[in-house]
């Protein structure tokens, strides 16, 4: 699942055939290890993605690109000032390494035409982007390198530029393919061949690897003769022309649930009838199909995670609250106890000395009319022990009426906030994120933050249509519910909630028809979808009419009490419709 130096190889190709001689016109830096450039050309707008995140370093055009802050990195303000209205004049590669050069023809502030490289460096948890002038020397870079992180290569400002170290493999471009065959065979017997071919050339994947040992004959090892090692030789060569050329059509392995598993520059036969493979026209095409969704959601979780942690915390903090608070209670329960000590103390006063540790007197509360033993404090008299045994006792009453308010306050609060910890985990942009923050504010959890703050534009609920035609809205987060049930829709319209489960508010819109059965099954979907049970089946979701929905005074947001409900089972679908989970 790596993009290896002949797949670079098809990318360069692609952005020399596409955005050489394309200006810079915007720089953007969506997180920390990402950048998007977005290039003038003859042909329109074109969106280089440059990444360096661990598990996803690329180089692509993309079609869809990350949200921007409102406040762009000092990284970013860099480039701006250096790559703006720069125009792309090469881009080179070294031999089959993973690392592209893209060089920008750019002015400076004195006006004198000068070449800024973008270094590119695909190499997993190491990837970095790096800025270097026409003298070889680093400006910046998206990572920087210093002693403590490595003693072999630094990139810092201001030294000089270094290339990653070169591995021990044989280049494929410039290398005969019975002279890669003869490396194999020298290397430590009964090697599988895959493994061999991964130690052996220059800037090739473990998929392209098992796909050469496959067309070979599956299960070799290293050690081959006759026409197998002919065949590998033959091979190797059809590879080295692929590598040469920018021949092949890429393509995308996918698991049979659909789920994209494996990518490579050329058709990929190996998984049999175990795994789908879909070819795709361009290079930048299979990058961005292949880690848009994965990435998104690895975006959203980083930037949600300061979020994640205040509620988790918040939410512990309150369980153990109200696990205590439960164990107080169940201490009050023996508060009849403590009445009857206080009367029999004050009944028998005058038998009891002065002192004593304990006093055994008759229990006329006990049909049977048994001695009881009741503990006595003997540092007072016996009259201040019976007041004392009152005084427990009516703390006991009292602390089981508040106590079981208070339980009552913690779950509703504990509810509150496992509902936005889903809200959070469903939320798909930074302004959702936003927005949540904001709910959060009001209701005390965040500090509101000094200065002068910019208003956020309010996201709309998500909007759907049914089969039939009938217009269907998921709120986004609590506040939307509030503002979607309690006022956007009217009495007759179609209120659905998952049963007992944290979600999204759904509402049909009845526009004066009676709402239909297709609908309603569509919309509770959509509600199953937007919730906590997104990955079950035969979510129970509850519906009724708008008007037997209200909102308990002084509840939290999002919480609402309804009646002369129907519940109904579903599965889960993005779109409504049956079977797109």
């Amino acid at each position: 699942m790596a993009l290896d130096g002949i797949f670079l190889r098809h990318i360069k190709n692609e952005i020399e055939n596409e955005a050489l001689g394309a200006r810079v016109s915007q720089i953007y830096q969506p997180n920390r290890d990402e950048l998007v450039f977005t290039l003038r050309t003859f042909g329109g707008n074109k969106k280089l993605l440059l990444s360096a995140r661990a598990n996803s370093p690329r180089i692509n055009f993309c079609t869809t690109t990350p949200e921007n802050p409102a406040q762009p990195p000092m990284f970013c303000m860099l480039l701006r000032k250096r790559l703006g209205g720069g125009k792309l004049v090469a881009v080179r590669q070294m031999d089959c390494d993973r690392v592209l050069f893209l060089d920008f023809e750019c002015v400076n502030e004195l006006g004198d035409t000068v070449m800024i490289t973008v270094s590119v460096e695909i190499m997993g948890m190491y990837s970095n982007i790096i800025i270097i002038n026409s003298d070889g020397v680093i400006i910046d870079s998206l990572k920087r390198v210093d002693l403590t992180m490595s003693s072999k290569r630094i990139v810092l400002p201001n030294i000089k530029y270094e290339l990653p170290e070169p591995q021990d493999k044989l280049n494929i471009l410039n290398s005969a393919p019975e002279e890669i065959a003869q490396k194999i065979k020298k290397l430590e017997a009964e090697m599988p061949l895959n493994k061999a071919l991964l130690k052996v050339i220059q800037g090739v994947s473990p998929i392209v690897c098992r796909e050469l040992e496959y067309s070979v004959i599956e299960g070799a090892s290293n050690r081959l003769d006759g026409v197998l090692y002919d065949r590998l030789i033959s091979e190797i060569g059809r590879l080295k022309a692929v590598a040469e050329n920018c021949s092949e059509k890429p393509c995308i392995v996918y698991r049979e649930d659909g789920k994209p598993l494996d990518f490579c520059f050329m058709p990929i036969k190996q998984y049999g009838s175990f795994a789908r493979v879909e070819c795709k026209s361009g290079f930048s095409e299979v990058l961005d199909a292949f880690y848009d969704e994965r990435d998104s959601r690895e975006r959203m979780r980083v930037k949600s995670q300061s979020l994640t942690k205040l509620l988790t915390n918040t939410a512990e903090r309150i369980a153990r609250k109200i696990t205590k608070q439960q164990s107080e209670l169940s201490q009050c329960a023996n508060r009849e106890q403590l009445r009857i000590c206080g009367d029999l103390l004050q009944a028998n006063l005058y038998r009891i000395e002065r002192g004593a540790p304990f006093a055994e007197v008759e229990n006329y509360y006990d049909a049977e009319g048994r001695t009881i033993r009741i503990k006595l404090n003997p540092a007072i008299s016996p009259a201040a022990n019976a007041q004392k045994y009152y005084k427990d006792y009516q703390k006991a009453k009292n602390a089981e009426a508040v106590l079981g308010e208070q339980i009552e306050k913690g779950k509703s609060e504990l509810e509150y906030i496992e509902s936005v910890l889903d809200e959070v985990s469903r939320a798909e942009t930074e302004r959702e994120l936003a927005q949540i923050r904001e709910e959060l504010t009001e209701q005390g959890y965040l500090h509101r933050q000094k200065g002068k703050q910019k208003p956020l534009s309010q996201l709309p609920p998500l909007e759907f249509e049914s089969s039939d035609g009938f217009k269907i809205l998921v709120g986004r987060n609590n506040r939307q519910n509030d503002k979607l049930t309690l006022k956007t829709a009217s009495k007759n319209d179609m209120w659905l909630h998952t049963k007992d489960i944290h979600g999204s508010h759904t509402i049909i819109l009845a526009d004066g028809r009676e709402i239909s059965d297709t609908a309603i099954i569509e919309a509770a979907r959509l509600a199953a979808y937007h919730s906590k049970a997104r990955n079950s089946s035969q979510v129970p979701v509850d519906y009724t009419l708008v008007r037997y929905v209200s909102k308990p005074s002084g509840a939290k947001p999002g919480m609402v009490i309804y009646v002369n409900n129907k519940t109904v089972y579903v599965s889960p679908s993005p779109d409504g419709k049956e079977g797109k989970l």
